[in-house]
């Protein structure tokens, strides 16, 4: 049995693409979208009909949530944030949702996902079931593995949202990131996803990197009127996907301590500041 986890797509049609391509040349007998489908690339809407076609479940990531709730204008956001230049990347894809009716149906997707594969306890949550936001990563505690395997009766964890993979055996739980999609974080441009294979009783990951046409991804940030239109933020979420790293929670974590503001000024010093978070990719990183 073969179990492709696809997850962090962010808007990145050619990214997507070429992972259901690769998703199928593996024999993949099933998919499941772990969340985060939208904002921070330009094709959100062609994104989520691709998606439809498959049939696959998808599931509630915190940028998914955080398009409903700007259009919804939750309580949840902060009031500050609808009237900042900053955030109109965000802005610009939640209109883009809103406008071809997706909003509705992000309401509806679920937040935890169960396959049905034998009698594997597997549970897949875009960040952990307890909440979107609570990411398996480096820094996860074997406490904090034991309370979620107990309390959701599961012996292997499927999680995203760091955009990260990583593969972690404790107490017999099996915890496993599937990695972005549409951007990765580790520095290798290539589209990624968890490919889990089920033999002599036990799962086993594979981690599949994919090259694809990266140049038309970032050109669709100005061809949609993404880049000009959506402020710092799309610049930001640019330079992500040009150098496979994360920059915006740096930004703003920076921010905080640092006298700044969320604009150019700020930025311009988060450059000079940090200027190492800027550098290419590594040599051969998505090229092979």
């Amino acid at each position: 049995m073969k179990l492709a986890v696809l997850a962090d797509i962010h808007g990145n049609l050619p990214a997507l693409e070429a992972v259901l391509d690769d998703a199928a040349a593996q024999g993949a007998q099933q998919l499941v979208v772990n969340g985060d489908m939208v904002n921070r690339g330009p094709d959100n809407v062609a994104v989520l009909e691709r998606l439809t076609k498959t049939g696959a479940p998808m599931l509630l990531g915190n940028h998914d949530d955080l398009l409903r709730m700007w259009i919804d204008r939750d309580g949840g956001l902060p009031t500050e944030w609808f009237g900042d230049p900053f955030w109109e990347g965000t802005a610009w894809c939640a209109r883009q949702l809103e406008r071809s009716g997706w909003i509705d149906a992000i309401r509806e997707l679920p937040m935890t996902y169960r396959p049905v594969l034998g009698e594997e306890r597997i549970l897949i949550a875009h960040g952990s079931p307890r909440h979107y936001r609570e990411g398996y990563g480096r820094y996860l505690s074997g406490g904090v593995i034991d309370e979620i395997a107990s309390e959701y009766r599961a012996a292997v964890l499927v999680g995203s949202h760091t955009h990260i993979p990583m593969v972690r055996r404790h107490g017999g739980v099996l915890v496993v990131n599937s990695g972005a999609v549409g951007a990765p974080f580790n520095g290798d441009t290539r589209a990624q996803y968890l490919l889990l294979t089920h033999e002599n009783g036990e799962w086993r990951p594979d981690f599949r990197r994919v090259v694809y046409d990266r140049e038309r991804s970032l050109r669709a940030f100005e061809q949609s009127g993404y880049l000009a239109e959506g402020g710092l933020s799309a610049r930001i979420f640019f330079e992500e996907l040009r150098i496979a790293r994360s920059l915006l929670t740096p930004f703003i974590e920076w921010v905080q301590g640092a006298d700044a503001a969320l604009d150019e000024s700020g930025w311009g010093r988060f450059r000079e500041a940090h200027p190492q978070r800027f550098s290419a990719p590594a040599p051969g990183a998505g090229t092979a």
